[in-house]
């Protein structure tokens, strides 16, 4: 067998495991893609809760500095000042407080991929059917001949000696 043929046995083996890898591996498109998707999904939940964060903080400054907000507040929790004056209104509905969404829980989600030592496996499995039908088509034009010995080769007919002429 010549070069060229091991080098294209180790060509179709690589061949093979590169494109195992890209198509199924750990790497591949298919999780490349899936990743992007939940970086997306977690900047925009990240974002959300950043924003209502940052209402919190608001919200928090104000209660404790403006005397304004804390006494709505107070009035909203049922407390008065001295100088008040209660009147409950019956038959009307409380403010609703403002409840904030945070979003769902996001779990994480292992992507689907086929490991390395399978891809590995499958083009080195790959790399041998290549030898072997290299192997076989080089059998079967004769180029290489197995366990037959060859002879050397006889020549029949007349024997020739080389003896002094008298």
């Amino acid at each position: 067998m010549k070069r060229a043929k091991y080098i294209l046995v180790i060509f179709s083996g690589t061949l093979i495991y590169v494109l195992m890898s890209l198509l199924f591996g750990v790497n591949s498109l298919k999780n490349y893609k899936f990743m992007e998707e939940q970086k997306v999904i977690l900047s925009k939940q990240k974002s959300d809760i950043q924003n209502i964060n940052s209402e919190l903080e608001l919200e928090l400054t104000a209660l404790r500095d403006d005397k304004a907000v804390i006494a709505a507040y107070a009035r909203k929790l049922g407390y008065v000042a001295q100088d008040e004056k209660i009147i409950k209104i019956t038959g009307l509905k409380p403010a609703q407080t403002a409840l904030y969404d945070t979003g769902k829980v996001l779990r994480h989600q292992e992507p689907a991929f086929v490991s390395e030592k399978i891809c590995k496996i499958v083009a080195f499995v790959f790399s041998l059917m290549v030898f072997s039908l290299l192997l076989f088509y080089d059998i079967v034009k004769g180029n290489i001949v197995l366990g037959a010995k060859k002879r050397p080769a006889v020549v029949t007919g007349i024997p020739l000696y080389d003896l002094p002429q008298i």
